[in-house]
């Protein structure tokens, strides 16, 4: 690989570390918003606009584990976990520094809005440890058995597992926490864990796509990552 190749490979694994990280810190703030989606018919869907952003992490975690390797992957998995705790950090502080009569944003609804934050972060956090690295590890299990072939099965399998994980974890502890209500606790269960699996499904096309790019432009052969 030339210095240059070497320098553009560098900028795109920056560009994703940052959608990667965006996306989760995003997910974290926007998390009491619920919504429903109930396509064809089939099925309602409840879920928290929190869980928007967060199939775009398992994409790129996937990308990163494909072309840059697990130590690559693991790396933007730990900076993320940082980036979270460290907004949540902002937010207490934000959330105790007094508001002025003319704010457009009072107390009370800053409160409402992002009081919660903080343990919703740490339950996110502790969910999303668990399933990144367990996405990480079994991504890479099946690259190794299958000999770098057979993409959609590892990107696949490893989601599945990993966001049934993801979703259980972080329903769970807010639950726990009770920020949220009990009875609610399988429908959220069921109706993100198949969201999940739906979109999973979904980005597979996205990221053939965008590995055959990879591969093309780097001159890499089936499970050839990038070197240091």
């Amino acid at each position: 690989m030339t210095i240059k190749d070497k320098q553009l490979a560098d900028n795109i694994y920056l560009i994703l570390a940052a959608l990667f990280i965006a996306s989760l810190v995003a997910s974290n703030l926007i998390f009491q918003k619920f919504f429903y989606w109930e396509p064809f018919g089939i099925y309602r869907f409840e879920i928290s606009v929190g869980i928007l952003p967060y199939p775009i992490t398992f994409l790129i975690t996937d990308i990163l584990s494909e072309i840059y390797g697990k130590k690559k992957a693991n790396q933007v998995v730990i900076a993320g976990i940082f980036a979270s705790f460290f907004s949540m950090l902002i937010i207490l502080i934000a959330d105790f520094a007094p508001a002025i009569n003319n704010s457009p944003v009072n107390n009370k609804t800053f409160h409402q809005v992002f009081g919660l934050s903080p343990l919703a972060v740490f339950a996110s956090m502790m969910a999303y440890l668990f399933a990144q690295f367990i996405d990480i590890k079994i991504f890479h299990f099946w690259k190794k058995f299958t000999h770098g072939k057979h993409l959609w099965l590892r990107n696949n399998f490893s989601t599945f597992a990993s966001q049934f994980i993801d979703t259980f974890t972080v329903v769970f502890l807010l639950c726990s926490f009770k920020i949220l209500p009990w009875h609610i606790f399988t429908s959220l269960l069921i109706s993100g864990f198949l969201f999940k699996i739906i979109i999973a499904a979904l980005d597979t096309p996205i990221l053939y796509g965008i590995v055959f790019l990879f591969r093309k432009k780097f001159n890499l052969k089936p499970g050839e990552e990038i070197l240091e």
